[in-house]
């Protein structure tokens, strides 16, 4: 049985969680919800299980425009269609991608356009009020944990991945079911599972004070370092896909400290539509890197997330995260990505300016910023 968590907002979590859809909806007063997707899990048969989980009395609006990477032009397209159909909430299932695509429609709904002028490093964080539409995320993914954060990042067609944070953003209920994550390949497996794992690490090192929060993130990755290689293994492992999905919930619960260095490179990177880098890939390769660079600044917290992870006192961490990056076959260069040699300047103008410097544990200049880079190149 799935059992209720109120902590920033309202999950149901265990397995079955799917069937208290119908019942979240009633008490949300949405009557017509558009479904949030992509074409590539539409294409399968766990779209149409969370359909009839909201046992609708007429047939369903579903948009499956969402790409890898979510974009203001999918935002766009996915709201004409919201308005087309009349639909009063959101369903949004998938990975972060349809969740933030999401979560930038319900925004844009009762907030006028450009959606530019809502993100964070544009000042927006005011202007985001309650006044958004009524949103249930589903989770497909145990990595971004999008469906408790206060976070939608989006591309903008000046290939600039923005933040758009705020409190009224995070989805208000998230049903998180892990028997929907058996289906995931274990490549996807593997780099969702490292993204969960960057949330937990970059919170816990991030040097806003919020006890709480940290421990959530220590708790995460514990549950993560644990059974991320088991869930790769095993993709039917149903202990490992629900620890994995938990973690994931617990890096996204700890966003209120704030993220770091790794975030803000791959949010530069991300936001390269011809690249079409994947989020979660990127954080592992970067994690390594930018660990190196913050030690000076973090070494009784390096014990800590050592201790966590069932390290030894004299293990190097970002060694230790380079040998799990190797055992799940992730790229180690950016280089194997498609990333080229001259774009590297820009990526750390932008990660320079990205939200999430501002709490990275060790003030990076744009020349570490492209150091770091060359380092992974």
């Amino acid at each position: 049985m799935p059992y209720i968590i109120n902590y920033l907002t309202k999950i149901q979590f265990g397995e079955h969680a799917i069937a208290e859809l119908a019942n979240e909806l009633q008490l949300l007063k949405v009557k017509r919800p558009l479904f949030v997707t992509d074409k590539g899990l539409n294409s399968t048969p766990l779209i149409a299980q969370v359909v009839e989980s909201a046992k609708l009395t007429e047939e369903a609006c579903i948009f499956d425009g969402t790409p890898s990477n979510p974009t203001e032009m999918a935002v766009e397209h996915a709201l004409a269609f919201l308005r087309e159909k009349e639909c009063d909430g959101i369903v949004a299932v998938g990975g972060g991608s349809s969740i933030d695509l999401a979560k930038a429609v319900a925004l844009l709904v009762n907030h006028p356009a450009p959606l530019r002028q809502y993100a964070a490093i544009e000042g927006g964080v005011a202007k985001i009020n309650a006044d958004v539409l009524p949103l249930i995320a589903v989770p497909t993914t145990a990595g971004t944990g999008s469906e408790v954060g206060r976070a939608s990042l989006i591309t903008m067609k000046d290939n600039r991945k923005l933040g758009f944070l705020s409190p009224y953003l995070i989805p208000a209920v998230a049903i998180c079911d892990p028997r929907l994550t058996l289906g995931l390949p274990p490549f996807l497996t593997a780099a969702t599972g490292m993204d969960a794992i960057a949330h937990c690490v970059e919170t816990f090192l991030s040097p806003k004070v919020n006890p709480p929060a940290e421990a959530i993130a220590l708790d995460g990755l514990k549950r993560a370092s644990q059974y991320l290689v088991a869930a790769v293994e095993n993709g039917d492992n149903l202990t490992a896909r629900n620890e994995m999905m938990m973690a994931a919930l617990e890096g996204a619960m700890a966003f209120q400290k704030g993220l770091g260095a790794v975030h803000s490179l791959s949010h530069a990177l991300g936001g390269m539509h011809e690249l079409n880098l994947h989020h979660g890939t990127l954080n592992a390769l970067l994690m390594p890197t930018v660990l190196r660079f913050n030690q000076p600044e973090c070494e009784e917290k390096f014990a800590r997330l050592k201790e966590a992870m069932g390290l030894s006192p004299h293990d190097d961490l970002a060694d230790a995260f380079e040998k799990l990056n190797m055992t799940l076959g992730m790229p180690s260069r950016l280089s194997e990505m498609g990333v080229k040699e001259e774009q590297l300047e820009q990526v750390a103008q932008w990660a320079l300016e990205d939200h999430s410097t501002a709490t990275n544990p060790r003030a990076p200049s744009k020349e570490d910023f492209a150091k770091m880079l060359q380092e992974v190149f």
